[in-house]
């Protein structure tokens, strides 16, 4: 406990991406190249209020892109990572991996 370390910083840490259901969301569009509305709202188990509002936040910090068509008469919202998502991403786990206190 008394080594005192300036690797990590509780400021590193990407408020956005940190929250656990954002990290889900992002999370899940990377591991599956991009998700609809309807699996993610589902894998995740929340509302759909609750999702969009996550997504809005996301989608305004540039993290993902948001696309609202029809499959026929049927909404269809799809979410895909933005390169600059995938690289906050990156860095979010970077700067998780500084907790991890190295073997020794």
């Amino acid at each position: 406990m008394g080594n005192e370390s300036t690797l990590f910083s509780i400021d590193d840490i990407d408020e956005i991406i940190h929250g656990r259901v954002r990290l889900g969301i992002i999370t899940l569009l990377i591991a599956n190249g991009g998700m609809d509305f309807k699996s993610l709202r589902k894998q995740l188990g929340l509302t759909d209020g609750n999702l969009a509002t996550h997504m809005r936040k996301l989608e305004d910090a540039g993290y993902i892109s948001v696309e609202k068509r029809f499959d026929g008469r049927k909404p269809l919202t799809t979410a895909e990572m933005t390169e600059v998502g995938r690289q906050a991403y990156l860095s979010y786990l970077e700067t998780m991996q500084k907790l991890i206190p190295p073997n020794g």
